[in-house]
């Protein structure tokens, strides 16, 4: 089975901010595949999970223990559904990237990224699969916190249904062919400057 997680914080007061692009890919998922995502079994912490059967058989979660506890949810699911870290593609908001890119990676550190370490920690590795994706830094001068917990401008709202839509034909390329095919056809043209 392979285990597709969106990080983002819950409520409503976080639902359209750029944090929450995780949230928004698994309910993209969700809709393309007709799941439902419903709560987990109790003995999974604070998570909406769905399950689209096929092949190969694909879970979609999302933590709801907010941004930095988002590794007590993923390492329930992983030890309550005997799913390895390889198996796993956590999809998540970085203000590295400019807004609309995408970075696939098969492992690596947090990067800054809160629910990344929170994840990292409680696995004890950091060999699963991420997809970033780009909602930009900002304004330099604006705190960090403020900028991913503010939402996207009117400007940008085109640009996030086609993001989101990028990302969701990420994730299932994933669930079939792995993160390899994923960082070949998404990842920036490699003659790019690495940002993070």
């Amino acid at each position: 089975m392979k285990l597709i997680i969106g990080l983002g914080n819950p409520g409503t007061q976080y639902r359209d901010t750029r944090h929450n692009v995780g949230f928004l890919v698994v309910d993209e998922l969700a809709r393309r595949s007709s799941v439902t995502l419903a709560l987990a079994p109790s003995q999974i912490p604070e998570t909406m999970i769905g399950k689209r059967f096929g092949v190969p058989p694909v879970m979609l979660a999302r933590p709801l223990t907010f941004m930095n506890r988002s590794g007590d949810a993923v390492a329930a699911l992983a030890r309550y559904y005997d799913c390895a870290p390889v198996d796993m593609l956590v999809i998540s908001d970085d203000v590295a990237l400019p807004f609309g890119r995408l970075r696939a990676r098969t492992n690596g550190s947090a990067g800054g990224h809160n629910g990344l370490k929170s994840i990292i920690e409680r696995l004890g590795t950091a060999e699963f699969a991420r997809l970033r994706l780009g909602v930009g830094r900002g304004d330099t001068r604006r705190d960090l916190a403020d900028h991913v917990l503010s939402t996207f401008e009117p400007g940008e709202r085109a640009g996030l249904d086609t993001l989101i839509a990028k990302a969701a034909d990420a994730a299932e390329m994933f669930a079939v062919e792995g993160i390899g095919p994923v960082m070949n056809r998404y990842n920036p043209d490699v003659t790019e400057p690495e940002t993070h």
